[in-house]
């Protein structure tokens, strides 16, 4: 093999690895949200605010959909019919600073915030005594119905 041959090999297999890395598919955790290109799996708007995004991870299968507010992902979930056995993961933007994924479940929310589809809540990583439980959040978002903004899903089980 000559010099030249030789430096080629060298530089193309970490370029090789880098590549097939770059193909395998994420399994747990959150993903990167592509702000300004990604569409809320329920209501077909494009995740634009890093403030609200919110993610939840199927366990069966690892498919991870988005969304562009938390009370998107929750009338998603009641359309689908998910059951908690069926979510892996829900993930929420800390609305304090738009960069920290929190556990939905355990993220305390702020309600009356103005979120892109109106639903009103704003996830924190905070133990203030004016923030709500993840259940109560839930309970308050099923009870407001579908924003008017947000048409319901095609039937499915995604």
């Amino acid at each position: 093999m000559t010099t030249w041959n030789r430096r080629v090999f060298i530089g193309f297999v970490p370029f090789t690895a880098l590549s097939l890395a770059g193909c395998m598919k994420q399994t747990e955790g959150p993903e990167k949200v592509h702000y300004g290109r990604e569409s809320c799996t329920m209501c077909g708007m494009i995740i634009s605010d890093p403030l609200y995004a919110a993610e939840i991870r199927g366990a069966a299968d690892q498919k991870l959909v988005k969304f562009d507010d938390v009370g998107c992902a929750i009338h998603w979930l009641r359309h689908v019919k998910w059951d908690d056995g069926a979510i892996a993961e829900f993930w929420v933007m800390d609305s304090g600073d738009g960069t920290t994924w929190l556990d939905a479940r355990k993220a305390r929310y702020l309600a009356g915030a103005v979120t892109p589809m109106d639903y009103g809540h704003a996830a924190l990583d905070d133990q203030r005594p004016d923030l709500i439980d993840f259940e109560k959040m839930r309970s308050t978002v099923l009870s407001m119905g579908l924003s008017s903004r947000c048409p319901p899903p095609a039937e499915s089980n995604a």
